[in-house]
């Protein structure tokens, strides 16, 4: 794939800045800790991208990408919704540690950072937790279609369920800096997969 020079100077950036804003937050990160990062002068970043915000916005699109490329990876290739629900709970008990170097949850950490300094900003992790909310209500859907999952359970309140669960496991491991909580999370999710919704 052939990409341009401005194309490849825009990645460039973000490979660089994406995760000081993941760990800094969008007031916390300056400019100096952008051209610091990647060695370009502040024209040369406003170049690239219009203002702060935009740059700010890339680098949680791209954060995210990152977490759900290996979640796509991951679950590519399973057919079973049960299968996949168990995978996505083993993906998460990784979760902690490869993502902690890079500054934690990104989605939770502009949830919190973004509330009330960047509505533009909070809009977006609340599409991002909407679009992985979704993504294991369709699990469950698809589980029920299949006849691996009760046709008696609600959707759309145990896909939210899960979710909130992992969020919260994911959240306290972090501010603890202990993945037993994670852990732990993954093992009760598990559990209720299998006495509450798999079809014996």
């Amino acid at each position: 794939m052939i990409t341009t020079k401005a194309a490849r100077t825009h990645q460039y950036i973000l490979d660089k800045v994406a995760p000081i804003f993941n760990k800094n937050g969008y007031i916390g990160t300056s400019m100096s800790d952008i051209t610091k990062a990647t060695g370009l002068t502040k024209g040369a970043i406003y170049g690239n991208f219009k203002n702060k915000e935009e740059l700010a916005l890339e680098a949680f699109s791209y954060n995210v990408q990152f977490i759900m490329d290996k979640i796509r990876f991951i679950l590519n290739d399973i057919e079973s919704p049960i299968a996949k629900l168990f995978a996505l709970t083993n993906f998460y008990r990784e979760y902690y540690k490869y993502n902690l170097p890079r500054g934690g949850c990104p989605l939770l950490n502009v949830a919190t950072d973004a509330n009330y300094t960047n509505p533009e900003l909070f809009q977006r992790a609340k599409y991002v937790i909407e679009k992985l909310k979704n993504g294991i209500v369709k699990m469950l859907v698809d589980g029920i279609e299949k006849g691996e999952i009760k046709n008696t359970i609600d959707a759309e309140k145990y896909g939210g369920r899960i979710f909130s669960l992992i969020e919260g496991a994911v959240f306290t491991s972090v501010m603890l800096r202990d993945d037993s909580y994670l852990l732990d999370m993954m093992n009760h999710i598990d559990k209720m997969i299998q006495t509450e919704l798999q079809v014996k």
